[in-house]
């Protein structure tokens, strides 16, 4: 087939497809101890309580939320010789550093709740210009359908492996047994990611390339408000990615009340996890095989459906049973980065829909929609979760019935089951797929050609081969 064809053509090389992933992993390294290890600490070392503490962090995200958008209009706008992302990406690398040193390695015995809010605003600048601008650049590689899952599913590998090598370090520390353990353990994961993040981002910039895309118009807020509220497609990822962050928030944040208490296994906590993510790097080539052979909708609906039954899992697993317990979250781990990189994937074919649509290149104002709806699912996981337990009458640092033990078993599965067949309901049918794709990108290339021929003809006055032979564009399908 001609279309399939020109996908092996826009093949990435591998080594293109490695070194673009490699500031995943210390983004992952960040991410994962922000959520576990952070607040904690701070709740020890601030003396403040664990509650102003998660309310700092909930306040954190959602001004996160906000300069989101804001952030990724940024990205898309502003280009430079080295095109319109990797400076951005190389601008972010000295913020997140300062400010990973002052939260992880706080230089000052005495901090306070100010102290802490303050780099953390700082450091989620950072973090969120890092990202997105990856993200963006990562969807701007390769026009081809099934490639952008490649390019994605490089991401997710990295990231997975950020995650499990951040999680290696607490139990390195633990074995050197040094004074302060919980200070050790922090500096250890803060270390790690500066040393690593300046490293990952040089070899990624420097050899890897941007294709040249339409510069954006600049166009009013309200028009893109309006525009934006118009698109179906972007409005079925935004929304599935939300359910799925409610989903996937509530399952972390219950987990170590349901490992520790529940099942008895505190000891395995860390092994569980680790488990779950070598098995999502492993699937991540199975689930891109599969993208391209159904369609990647369909795949995020088989994942969301893989969640949906096999979560119940949780309701046979013995009280004490470490080996059913390891087994159960090797098969968790099986889908666990399906649906983040699928939605990466659709993202980009959903900024080229939208770009055949308006004439405007925003894929960095649609990425960073997509980082804020997850950010706003994980956020209201953590008050629905915990309110939720509050109601059973869970205690979380005291001695729980086993009447409250089973009801955190429920709160941990049902609203996960509800979300996972939620999303695949919304997502089965999803109006992009290959084929569209493939019209779309015929329809962007020949505007580029058009564009191009347009500035032949202003410098020499004279007609282009590309403009007088070359095919017209034909019409895109509605939103």
């Amino acid at each position: 087939m001609a279309d399939a064809a020109t996908q092996r053509d826009d093949a990435l090389k591998r080594s293109t497809l490695f070194a673009f992933a490699l500031p995943a992993a210390p983004i992952a390294a960040l991410g994962l101890p922000l959520a576990v290890h952070i607040p904690p600490f701070y709740a020890k070392i601030t003396g403040l309580e664990l509650t102003f503490i998660g309310v700092l962090f909930l306040l954190i995200r959602f001004w996160d939320v906000f300069t989101d958008p804001v952030l990724g209009v940024l990205s898309d706008r502003f280009e430079t010789k080295w095109g319109r992302r990797r400076h951005w990406i190389v601008a972010s690398v000295p913020i997140v550093m300062l400010s990973v040193y002052m939260i992880f390695i706080p230089p000052f015995e005495v901090v306070g709740a100010v102290y802490l809010l303050g780099w953390m605003v700082v450091l989620y600048i950072g973090w969120t210009l890092l990202t997105i601008s990856h993200m963006s650049w990562g969807a701007e590689l390769t026009p081809s359908y099934n490639e952008r899952s490649r390019v994605q599913g490089a991401r997710e590998i990295a990231l997975i492996l950020g995650m499990v090598a951040v999680l290696s370090l607490p139990i390195v520390i633990e074995q050197m047994q040094p004074e302060d353990l919980d200070h050790a353990r922090v500096a250890a994961m803060g270390w790690f990611v500066i040393v690593l993040l300046p490293i990952m981002v040089f070899v990624a910039t420097k050899f890897v390339g941007e294709r040249e895309t339409p510069r954006p118009e600049h166009v009013p807020f309200a028009e893109t408000i309006r525009v934006l509220s118009r698109n179906r497609p972007l409005r079925i990822v935004l929304i599935c990615d939300l359910l799925g962050g409610i989903g996937g928030g509530l399952v972390a944040s219950l987990f170590i009340f349901l490992v520790e208490d529940t099942l008895k296994l505190a000891a395995l906590s860390g092994i569980l996890l680790l488990s779950y993510f070598l098995a999502g790097v492993f699937c991540i080539p199975i689930w891109i095989k599969l993208s391209e052979r159904v369609g990647k909708h369909k795949a995020t609906a088989y994942s969301a459906i893989f969640s949906g039954v096999t979560v119940p899992l949780i309701f046979f697993i013995p009280e004490g049973n470490a080996l059913i317990a390891l087994i159960c979250w090797v098969v968790f781990g099986f889908n666990m980065a399906a649906g983040p990189f699928l939605y990466r994937s659709i993202m980009a074919d959903v900024a080229d829909h939208d770009s055949v649509d308006s004439g405007l290149q925003r894929t960095g104002l649609f990425y960073s929609l997509l980082t804020s709806t997850n950010k706003i699912g994980a956020a209201f996981a953590i008050f629905i979760g915990f309110f939720l337990l509050d109601q059973a009458g869970f205690v979380a640092k005291g001695e729980n019935s086993q009447e409250v033990l089973d009801q955190l078993r429920f709160i941990y599965v049902v609203p996960a089951v509800v979300v996972s067949f939620a999303v695949a309901i919304i997502i089965w049918r999803f109006p992009l797929d290959e084929k569209t794709q493939v019209a779309n990108r015929k329809v962007l290339e020949q505007r580029a050609i058009d564009a191009a021929a347009a500035a032949i003809i202003d410098v020499t006055g004279e007609p282009s081969d590309a403009q007088s032979s070359g095919p017209q564009p034909s019409g895109a399908g509605g939103n």
